[in-house]
Parts: C-alpha cells; sequence; structure tokens
C-alpha cells in the first residue's frame, strides 16, 4: 500500500490491535439466475470455490507456506523493452461471482522450454497468502508450481505485527523457504505492493535462486532506499491514504509507531475500487496491521547480486494506494527489462484483472 503520513492526520491506538470486522455486510451471490440450468452451473462454482478455500486452509493450518503443483494461461509476444497494454476484452461487473477456470482459454504450456515453472508469491501490506487465491487457481490450471507466502505477522502467521522490528524479521517466511530450495532449483518471485521490496531484498541474499522478478503496482527500490523514501517522493493528492492510516503505538504514545491498521470502511476506495464486492469483503475481514519498522528501512543492493536478476514491472494504471505516476518513477529510476500494464486494473489486479495478470504471469514465465 501506499504510505503518506502526516503528524495532523495521524490516528493513535494503544497496544491493542484494532479488530478486522468487515463493515459491509457479504452478499455473496447477488444475481438472480433465471433458470434451473443457469442455478447448476452456479451452484457447482460454489462448490468448485469452497473446495478451493477449504484446500488453502488447510495446507496453511499444517504449514507457514502454500506449495501447490499444478497451474497454467495464455502467451502474448515478446520482444524488447517496451510499455504495452494487456487485458481482458471482455466487459467485467466489479460483482461478478466469481472467476471460472474452465471458462478460461488457455493455450498449452510446455514447461520444460522454461528455466524454472515455480512461482513463488509475495503479497503486499497487510494482505496475505489468501489474496492470491485467484491467481493460484488459474496458475495450477497451467500446471504450475505455486507457493504463497504468508509474511511475519500477515495471514496466519501468529506473530504480532506491532513487535517484528525489521525487514528481515518481516520476511524471514519467504527467506527460510528460499534456503530450502535444493541447489540449482530457481523460482520466479512475485510482489505486491510492499512485497516488492521483500522480494528485492531476497534477491540480494539469494540471486542464484531467483530466475525472475516480477513487480505487480510494487515498491521496486534503488539502494538506500526505503518504502518510506519512495512514497514520500509522490504525494497522494486525494488524501484518501491519509484518511485510512490508523497508527498502533504498542510501546505507547511517546514512542514511535509500531503498526498501521487501514480503515476497513475505506479498502474499497484506497484498494479495491475496480474489485468484485465479494473481495472488498473479503479483505475487509483478513486484512491485518502492517508493520511499521521494515517501511523503514533501508535497501542494500549490489549490481552482483540483485542486479543479476531478471526484473519485470507490471503497472496497475486505476490504483489509487500507488497511483501510476508514483509507479512509473519506481520505473524510470531503476528500469526493469519490460514493462506491462493492466488496463483498468486497481491496486489488486489479482482480484480486479484476474485473468488478464494471470497470462501476463505466464507470459513472462515463458519469456526466455
Amino acid at each position: 500500500m501506499g504510505l503518506c503520513f502526516s503528524t495532523n492526520s495521524r490516528t493513535r491506538t494503544h497496544s491493542k490491535r484494532v479488530s478486522n470486522q468487515s463493515t459491509t455486510p457479504l452478499n455473496r451471490w447477488s444475481r438472480v439466475r433465471s433458470s434451473s440450468a443457469k442455478k447448476d452451473q452456479l451452484d457447482d462454482v460454489v462448490i468448485q470455490e469452497h473446495a478451493i478455500a477449504a484446500a488453502l486452509l488447510f495446507q496453511q493450518r499444517n504449514g507457514d507456506v502454500l506449495r501447490f503443483d499444478r497451474s497454467s494461461s495464455a502467451r502474448c509476444s515478446n520482444g524488447d523493452i517496451v510499455r504495452r497494454s494487456c487485458g481482458s476484452r471482455r466487459r467485467r461487473s466489479v460483482v461478478d461471482p466469481v472467476v471460472q477456470a474452465q471458462l478460461m482459454v488457455n493455450q498449452e504450456v510446455n514447461h520444460d522450454e522454461m528455466e524454472t515453472s515455480h512461482i513463488v508469491l509475495v503479497h503486499g501490506g497487510g494482505f496475505g497468502a489468501w489474496c492470491w487465491y485467484k491467481t493460484i487457481a488459474l496458475l495450477q490450471e497451467c500446471k504450475f508450481k505455486v507457493t504463497a507466502i504468508d509474511l511475519s505477522g500477515s495471514g496466519i502467521d501468529l506473530r504480532d505485527a506491532n513487535f517484528i522490528e525489521s525487514l528481515s524479521q518481516y520476511v524471514k517466511p519467504l527467506t527460510g523457504f528460499l534456503k530450502t530450495l535444493a541447489d540449482g532449483d530457481k523460482v520466479i518471485l512475485v510482489g505486491h505492493d510492499f512485497g516488492g521490496a521483500c522480494i528485492s531484498y531476497a534477491m540480494e541474499l539469494f540471486p542464484t535462486k531467483v530466475a525472475k522478478a516480477i513487480f505487480i503496482a510494487a515498491s521496486m527500490l534503488k539502494t538506500r532506499q526505503s518504502t518510506l523514501d519512495m512514497f514520500s517522493l509522490k504525494e497522494n493528492t486525494n488524501g484518501l491514504m491519509r484518511q485510512a492510516q490508523n497508527f498502533l503505538y504498542a510501546n505507547g504514545n511517546n514512542q514511535p509507531p509500531t503498526a498501521i491498521d487501514l480503515d476497513k470502511s475505506l479498502l474499497k476506495d484506497l484498494l479495491l475500487n475496480q474489485s468484485p464486492a465479494k473481495d472488498v469483503a473479503l479483505a475487509c475481514v483478513s486484512m491485518r496491521p502492517i508493520p511499521f519498522s521494515p517501511i523503514l528501512e533501508k535497501l542494500s543492493l549490489s549490481d552482483s547480486n540483485y542486479g543479476r536478476v531478471r526484473r519485470f514491472y507490471i503497472e496497475t494504471p486505476e490504483d489509487n494506494a500507488i497511483p501510476v505516476t508514483l509507479q512509473q518513477m519506481m520505473i524510470n529510476q531503476s528500469p526493469p527489462e519490460k514493462v506491462f500494464r493492466l488496463k483498468g486494473a486497481d491496486h489488486c489486479p489479482f482480484f480486479s484483472k484476474p485473468q488478464a495478470l494471470h497470462k501476463l504471469l505466464v507470459e513472462i514465465a515463458k519469456m526466455k
């Protein structure tokens, strides 16, 4: 999430964590089906979605990492460094009930021709592995191996965000996972939002284990730069981020903030302005506070480690949290190999444009 700090707008809260209660009632299926055939199809979709959710929950409860052995998508063209647009031509409603993987037109993916078909998904600030559920399902259809990480104090990780004091502590689930990879094994790291800084940190530590890095509306920093430094370069003109920020002070009001919580009533306008209602409801009941110290930490990135990994950036033009102008500023300061733009995507394209995002992930994975 983009961050804007102002002493005049901070809401001080003591160490007690703000409850993640949704302010919007969940009306999961609001569209009326006009025939029994459509109703049967919807029932099948509901059963499938519940099965996916149950599998995610079961695997999360048995470890810090979600591992999936399947997934896939369509391919776009390969070429020089250009900015291009990629998006679904189908007009989607923000109340679209589900992404039906069986309706996707997927081209065959030849995994033998790829450097790696293992994709590691790293969520942004306040999110968790849960936010990737559509992306995971689509990638499994193409037989990718997918790992979704819960960073410290996120998702179902039991640590308290107020007491995470460094970036290394915050990304430990990711670095710990990369350590377990066998010699010669490589992955594609995908970072969203603050997850961009997290995968950058991991790229510096494990350059030989990362084949490619994909930044999705993410903080793509230079060396000796913090996430706060980057977001301070561009003022959020609509003031929505300031309104949404709720600072937590676990060490007392006379000490620096320990975490940031977001006002659930503003999540839709800030992060999910193009996303389906069910995903807004999911975020409202699932998002957790964001540890403050890692946001302040400056990265140390070298050309010999971080610089050797191929980088790609996916812009989200309808983003109210990290405006596309700020995304382009980061791109210009540290140019990646190639830049893509997801037309119509808000800050969370895994919710608002899951099929188009999926196609880009597969295209990048297939690039030689």
